[in-house]
C-alpha cells in the first residue's frame, strides 16, 4: 500500500456577507484532505471553528499529527481514538470514506449498507438582518418551503414575526446562536405559539443548556446545536428538554461517528436534522448521503458562497440532490 495525503488551506469568499449572533463573515477558511492510495483519490473538507476553539492552525497541526498512521494505512474505525471530535477528524474520515468508495468501485451507500440517498427539500438560511430585509429575503426566496432565520437575542422576534407573515407557506427553523437568555426565552417562545414555526434552534449559551423551558404545549420545538457534539451528549439534552438535533460533520468529527450518532439519536426520539457550517460542496456531499435518517435537512451552505467547487451539490428549486460521484462518494 502507497498512500499520499495532501492538506491544503482554501479560502472561499461569501456572497456578500453572512452575520449571526456572533460574527459577520465576508469569508471562509477551510481545509482540504486529500488521500491518494494506488491511484486513487479521496477528498474531505472541515471548516475551523472558532466557537470550538478551532483554526485553520489548529487543525493542520492535528491532522498533521497523524500524517504517518494516514500513509500507513489507518482505518476510518482507528481514526476516531486518534483525534478528538471535530473539524480535523471530519475532513480526514470523508477522505478515508472516499477513497474506499473508489478503490471498491461501491457507492457509500453500498459501503455503509444504508438507503441510497435521495433528493430533499433543504432549508434557506436568512442571516441577521432588519424585518423589512427579512422580508425581501423571504419573498426572494420563495422556491425554498423551509426557512432558517438567524436572530441575535430578543430583538429578532421581529424579523421572525416579518418571516412568518410573508411567507405563512413555509416553515421556519428559527436560529438563536445562543444569544436569548433565561429571562427572555419563555416570552420569545410564547410569541411564536401555534405558529408555523418548526423549531427553534439553541436559543440559550451552551452554559445554560439545561434551563430551557419544559412542557412547550403549543410551543416550537427546541433543538440542539453548540450543545450536541457525541452520542455522549445525547441524555442530558433530552433530559433537559430538547427534542431535536443539529448535526454537523465538523462537530462530531466526520462520517463515522455521525452514523453511529444518528442511529442513537432516532432511537431516543430526537427529530434530526442534518446540518452544515458553511462550506462548498464537498462538505455537503457526506452529510448528505445520511440523509434517510433526517427529519430535516439544512444543507444550504454552497448557496452562501459567491462561488462553489466543480462539480458541485445539484439544487433545484428549493431541492438538494445527492452528490454525484465525481465529487465524492
Amino acid at each position: 500500500m502507497t498512500r499520499k495525503l495532501i492538506v491544503t488551506e482554501e479560502k472561499w469568499p461569501i456572497k456578500g456577507s453572512f452575520r449571526i449572533s456572533r460574527s459577520n463573515i465576508t469569508e471562509i477558511t477551510v481545509v482540504k484532505v486529500s488521500i491518494t492510495e494506488n491511484g486513487f483519490q479521496g477528498y474531505g473538507e472541515c471548516r475551523p471553528y472558532s466557537r470550538y476553539n478551532e483554526t485553520p492552525e489548529s487543525v493542520l497541526r492535528l491532522i498533521e499529527s497523524v500524517r504517518t498512521n494516514i500513509e500507513k494505512g489507518v482505518k476510518n474505525i482507528e481514526l476516531q481514538s486518534l483525534l478528538p471530535a471535530g473539524a480535523a477528524r471530519n475532513a480526514i474520515d470523508c477522505a478515508l470514506w472516499d477513497l474506499e468508495a473508489k478503490i471498491q468501485n461501491k457507492s457509500i451507500s453500498e459501503l455503509l449498507k444504508i438507503p441510497l440517498a435521495k433528493p430533499r427539500k433543504t432549508a434557506f438560511t436568512l442571516s441577521i438582518d432588519t424585518p423589512e430585509n427579512i422580508k425581501k429575503a423571504a419573498e426572494k426566496a420563495v422556491s425554498f418551503s423551509i426557512l432558517k432565520i438567524k436572530i441575535n437575542g430578543f430583538a429578532g422576534l421581529e424579523a421572525c414575526l416579518a418571516a412568518l407573515k410573508t411567507r405563512p407557506d413555509a416553515k421556519l427553523i428559527i436560529d438563536a446562536n445562543e444569544s436569548l437568555d433565561v429571562k427572555n426565552i419563555v416570552k420569545f417562545l410564547n410569541a411564536l405559539k401555534n405558529s408555523p414555526v418548526a423549531m427553534v434552534e439553541q436559543p440559550l449559551p451552551d452554559k445554560d443548556y439545561n434551563l430551557i423551558p419544559k412542557h412547550l404545549n403549543g410551543l416550537p420545538v427546541i433543538c440542539a446545536d453548540e450543545s450536541l457534539h457525541t452520542i455522549n451528549d445525547l441524555n442530558k439534552l433530552w433530559n433537559a428538554g430538547y427534542r431535536a438535533v443539529n448535526i454537523k460533520l465538523d462537530k462530531c468529527g466526520g462520517l463515522t461517528a455521525a452514523l453511529k450518532l444518528m442511529h442513537a439519536a432516532k432511537k431516543k426520539g430526537f427529530i434530526i436534522m442534518n446540518g452544515c457550517m458553511v462550506g462548498t460542496s464537498l462538505a455537503m456531499a457526506p452529510i448528505m448521503s445520511l440523509e434517510c435518517f433526517a427529519d430535516y435537512i439544512d444543507l444550504d451552505g454552497p448557496l452562501l458562497l459567491l462561488k462553489d467547487r466543480k462539480p458541485g451539490m445539484n439544487y433545484e428549486k428549493g431541492i438538494i440532490h445527492p452528490a454525484e460521484r465525481s465529487l465524492w462518494g
